[in-house]
């Protein structure tokens, strides 16, 4: 992990905090807008993206060209652009882009900042509610309309007494659906379609579990880090730290986290 100093580190927060305002003006731009239409990335599903999408993209880059020009970006509508500082941003304009098209509050910006060991530190905003979670960095608070509070996970309790998220009920592949099925069977309420807001409920204590599959970078590394600075824990389904994405398993607790991934694996 490289080491920052303290100027360094204010820097970074600073320029992630101007980040998630340009986004807010870009996003609430287009929000339950008359009109909004969505494009599909991908032939066999609906996969969209929105003009919302590609606009606070632009505008985050724009910052960071700015202000951290040596750093490498990795977004989701404009790919990679590479970098000599070590450090890259990971940018997800709209997590949830099926969300803001049905003009619910679920959706979220992800921002985060990550060396060569994965995301050190990371921002969930919420523009139209007014929320952001940020950790990492020696920081784990939110701030929104209820004031600035300390993000905390849950302590431990049993998987029977546990609340899980994940934003589709039916989860990857068969396989990955069936073992997400004897998961939710052993808790006590699993809800659906919640997308990156349920990664900051977990970090503020709200539920105890999130689990998915078929993640991409840009979605789990800002909820990454800010689990992992409110005490909870992230991983793949075999319980390996995985900034990549794929299969993921959050969870407020190692206890919990334990009895999640044997309860998956069945």
């Amino acid at each position: 992990m490289q080491m920052l100093t303290d100027d360094e580190t204010a820097e970074l927060i600073d320029t992630a905090a101007e980040l998630a305002a340009a986004a807010r003006e870009a996003t609430l731009l287009h929000f339950r807008s008359t009109g909004l239409t969505a494009d599909t990335k991908e032939s066999d599903r609906f996969d969209p993206v929105t003009v919302a999408d590609r606009l606070c993209e632009e505008r985050m880059r724009a910052i960071l060209a700015r202000r951290r020009p040596r750093d490498a970006i990795l977004g989701e509508e404009m790919g990679v652009s590479s970098g000599e500082s070590g450090l890259t941003w990971v940018l997800d304009p709209i997590d949830g882009t099926r969300s803001y098209l049905c003009g619910t509050p679920t959706w979220g910006v992800l921002i985060s900042v990550a060396d060569e060991t994965g995301p050190i530190y990371g921002l969930i905003d919420q523009p139209y509610i007014g929320e952001r979670f940020e950790g990492g960095l020696g920081r784990a608070v939110v701030r929104g309309p209820l004031g600035e509070q300390e993000l905390a996970t849950r302590a431990p309790r049993p998987l029977s007494e546990a609340i899980l998220m994940s934003t589709f009920p039916e989860i990857g592949t068969a396989e990955e659906e069936a073992a997400f099925r004897r998961l939710s069977g052993q808790v006590r309420l699993t809800r659906y379609g919640a997308d990156c807001y349920a990664y900051a409920l977990l970090a503020a204590g709200q539920i105890d579990l999130v689990v998915e599959a078929g993640l991409q970078p840009y979605d789990v590394q800002a909820p990454m880090a800010v689990i992992e600075a409110a005490g909870g824990i992230m991983t793949d389904w075999n319980g390996r730290r995985n900034p990549e994405g794929g299969r993921v398993i959050a969870a407020s607790s190692s206890e919990m986290h334990a009895a999640a991934m044997q309860a998956l694996r069945g």
